[in-house]
């Protein structure tokens, strides 16, 4: 089963309206939204990715409807095989618990030139 949020763009005039159809459509599960932005966010489900395009697809051709884009998704499936591959992993050295490991003596890999710090 996947579940996924969805931002509906409309003209604010038209606000209720898409509401509206939202709450009837049996499509999608409307939850809040702003009238003054035209914004309104709903969520869909899916057995898979496939199902969840063709609801995306009729709300992004339902009347009024400028724009509708998937924001987040959930993926049972996924996240079933990350759980899977994590229990599977080997446990995290002994020296992450020692309280005589000195922070200097960590050596990191990662890129920090491009991140903002601040």
């Amino acid at each position: 089963m996947n579940i996924s949020s969805i931002v509906i763009q409309c003209h604010s005039r038209h606000y209720e309206e898409v509401q509206k159809w939202c709450e009837a459509s049996e499509i999608c599960e409307f939850h809040f939204g702003d009238k003054e932005k035209g914004k309104i966010i709903v969520t869909i489900e899916g057995e898979d990715v496939g199902d969840e395009i063709k609801k995306l697809v009729k709300i992004q051709e339902a009347p009024y409807v400028i724009a509708a884009d998937m924001m987040m998704t959930y993926q049972e499936d996924m996240l079933d095989e990350e759980v899977k591959k994590m229990n599977e992993a080997p446990p995290a050295p002994d020296w992450l618990n020692d309280p005589n490991t000195k922070a200097e003596d960590i050596v990191y890999h990662g890129d920090l030139k491009k991140k903002k710090l601040y």
